[in-house]
């Protein structure tokens, strides 16, 4: 019998006022979430038209478009369960193969991240998706300068969506450095009046071309991009990593740095599967399982690692990640056979 999918799960994060509720509710209503669950805070504050909806109870609202709003619990981690059950028992209006979280304004998204990485039975059935942060283009600038959560909504981002650029006459230049500057591996995209494609945003749950978006517009080799607090560095490796090294590398950084590592993504080439790159992701002091690729994505063969974090050095990490390298090599290497004796 074969698995059923990981089901992906996207998370819509951004700071108070930043539209990510009026982005939400354009969204709802396009066809490429008509098989996505969306787990919302209140029903209430999407304002979803009369007619858009087809069937409802207390935590479920089933919209005409085939998408499901589900009103989030106390705990994040048991509405997801609720929401498996009640598929895997056919209990709900309509099928889903996407979920798609809201958070609130002020929350730090990492402990979602961490639950969906670190629950058993929730890792069994889902795999994180894309993390959208939306910033408001007329308040970002100084939301981004006062509110350090709003910073971390940011850093955390595979992609942030720049909003109210209706309410504006600036070109946002100085907003759209600060945001490169805490994710220089995010694309921007721009919402007109709150509208935006939900395939733009959702369109992939696929590890590769996540991948391939991060470290298309991450910093050059031995660049950082700087903030206040948040920097965010490549390293690349041009020699294959051993398996062993690798773990040991990223167990020393989770214990060491987890508390300032706010993402860390990665394509590598391990020594002893070559033909088939692994693509790393951790928040914090959470690793994600590594999912092997079929093939390279490009010609290029190099181990590349962006990092997104706050008060850990480039270089400490670089000299971290060869000392390891070495250790493990010299360790693998045969023994050489002791002098002889002389008679």
């Amino acid at each position: 019998m074969t698995a059923e999918p990981a089901i992906p799960v996207s998370v819509l994060t951004g700071f108070l006022g930043s539209g990510k509720t009026t982005l939400l509710s354009h969204l709802l209503r396009q066809p490429e979430l008509s098989r996505a669950a969306v787990i919302i805070n209140e029903f209430g504050e999407i304002g979803l038209d009369h007619e858009l909806v087809a069937a409802s109870d207390d935590t479920v609202i089933a919209l005409t478009t085939g998408c499901l709003c589900c009103k989030v619990r106390s705990d994040l981690t048991e509405t997801l369960h609720d929401l498996l059950r009640r598929r895997d028992a056919g209990a709900l209006p309509q099928e889903f193969d996407h979920i798609v979280i809201e958070t609130s304004g002020l929350a730090d998204p990492a402990p979602i991240l961490h639950a969906l990485m670190t629950d058993p039975s929730l890792a069994e059935r889902v795999t994180l998706g894309s993390v959208v942060t939306t910033v408001d283009a007329v308040a970002g600038e100084v939301t981004l300068e006062r509110e350090a959560v709003s910073r971390k909504q940011v850093a955390v981002a595979d992609r942030v969506v720049l909003s109210k650029l209706d309410l504006t006459s600036d070109d946002a230049a100085a907003l759209l450095r600060r945001v490169a500057a805490l994710n220089p591996g995010a694309p921007i995209l721009r919402a007109v009046s709150g509208r935006i494609e939900a395939a733009d945003l959702f369109g992939t749950s696929n590890a590769r071309p996540e991948i391939d978006a991060w470290l298309g517009h991450a910093p050059a080799h031995g660049h950082e991009h700087h903030d206040d607090e948040i920097k965010a560095f490549t390293i690349v490796r041009a020699a294959p990593i051993r398996a062993v090294a690798l773990t040991l590398f990223l167990e020393t950084l989770a214990q060491h740095c987890g508390a300032d590592l706010m993402r860390l993504k990665g394509i590598l080439n391990i020594a002893e599967h070559p033909e088939r790159p692994v693509v790393i992701h951790g928040v914090q002091h959470v690793f994600h399982a590594p999912a092997w690729l079929d093939r390279w994505p490009s010609d290029d063969r190099t181990s590349r690692m962006v990092f997104i974090s706050r008060r850990i050095p480039q270089r400490w990490v670089e000299v971290l990640l060869d000392a390891v390298g070495a250790e493990v090599e010299s360790l693998s290497s045969p023994s050489p056979p002791p002098p002889s004796e002389p008679f």
